[in-house]
């Protein structure tokens, strides 16, 4: 971290972003200017020089670059914001750490469990450490959620759905990096129902097994646009959890069903407390006050801005922020052992992922053809 961020809480945090398209300028960008007295944004870099130079103009950033590289050369920011398509996130945010600089990247964390490895082995204690933009479990619903759970207020967790129902026309994929295993990934798991994948396991723990189907239905990609799971939890809980993205009308939803209640949770691209509501089970109705106490006491939407907020104060702090380490590596093995489970036919248990072979070294076994009967 620079000398002026060591030397006190008044000293602004400088950031760079990599990548200046939609998610940087639609997510990104509003959320460091609503922290704009704990960072300053001083470099900006895309390969397209002309989206670098609007993009640059419109916010006020001095700095543009075609690359991280040159952008960290140049600026030697505090925190790197990597914002650009899935197959870059390796790259830029090994280029980061070793800079000295925090990194803080987008969805998809990096296409495959080695790579994650490969980033986390350039981290350091004390930081720089790298995270992943898992906004959903920065809410106050999840966060009182989860607390709930550790303390068993609802008594044990049951049964849970993770719906991710979305929908992506044709057009969404003619970009070229959409829709193949070499640049997004994956599918829809891995680009879309990954946010609410994290968060049913934020408040659900860990995940001990995986049984899934995926398939491509109706979209010309390489990857699958559908794909269900039966997911058993250390807990005990079972949840269903179903991605699409050829579903018109669109809800992002998950529900638990405790001893005592259910909650749930109905959003599409994020919450906040009246996307929530506590049931009580007929046997808990009567304790009207324990009720009354269960909805969260304050309203913290989920969003990139409390992901980030928390975020500095870990910087500040020189600990390992939320949704990094293992806590983001979790949530990549989930989606990894889905698609192994999908292409195998066979259930798959955490405990047997294993540090190699061809769902480390990526999601997907390239003699198993989506949308053809295998």
């Amino acid at each position: 971290m620079s000398e002026t961020a060591h030397s006190g809480r008044s000293a602004k945090i400088r950031a760079g972003l990599i990548g200046a398209g939609g998610i940087a300028t639609i997510a990104h960008l509003p959320t460091l200017k609503a922290h704009a007295d704990r960072v300053e944004v001083v470099g900006i870099a895309d390969l397209d020089p002309d989206r670098v130079g609007q993009v640059a103009d419109e916010w006020g950033i001095a700095g543009r670059y075609r690359s991280a590289q040159e952008l960290l050369d140049a600026e030697s920011p505090d925190l790197l914001i990597i914002c650009t398509p899935p197959s870059a996130h390796k790259d830029a945010a090994i280029q980061g750490l070793q800079a000295g600089a925090w990194v803080w990247c987008e969805k998809p964390p990096v296409l495959t469990l080695a790579e994650y490895d490969a980033v986390a082995a350039e981290e350091v204690e004390g930081g720089p450490y790298a995270s992943y933009v898992y906004q959903h479990r920065f809410g106050s619903g999840a966060k009182t959620l989860k607390k709930q759970v550790a303390e068993s207020t609802l008594g044990r967790p049951l049964v849970a759905l993770c719906n991710t129902l979305w929908y992506r026309p044709h057009a969404y994929y003619d970009v070229p990096w959409r829709g193949k295993w070499a640049t997004e990934g994956g599918g829809p798991a891995m680009g879309h129902g990954i946010h609410q994948i994290d968060l049913l396991l934020e408040v659900l723990g860990e995940w001990t097994e995986i049984t899934a189907v995926a398939e491509r239905l109706d979209r010309e990609v390489e990857t699958e646009d559908f794909s269900s799971a039966i997911v058993r939890f250390a807990n005990g809980a079972i949840a269903t959890v179903i991605t699409s993205v050829i579903s018109p009308r669109e809800v992002s939803y998950l529900r638990f069903d405790f001893q005592d209640a259910t909650v749930e949770v109905e959003h599409l691209y994020g919450y906040d407390n009246s996307s929530w509501t506590w049931t009580p089970a007929p046997h808990a109705a009567e304790n009207l006050a324990a009720v009354e106490a269960w909805s969260p006491q304050e309203n913290v939407p989920s969003s990139h801005r409390q992901q980030l907020a928390e975020l500095l104060d870990s910087m500040e702090a020189k600990v390992r922020p939320r949704a990094s380490g293992e806590e983001g590596r979790r949530t990549l093995e989930f989606i990894a052992a889905l698609y192994q489970s999908a292409e195998t036919g066979k259930s798959v248990k955490r405990s047997e992922l294993s540090q190699d072979g061809t769902y480390y070294t990526a999601m997907h076994d390239e003699s198993y053809i989506y949308g053809k009967q295998n």
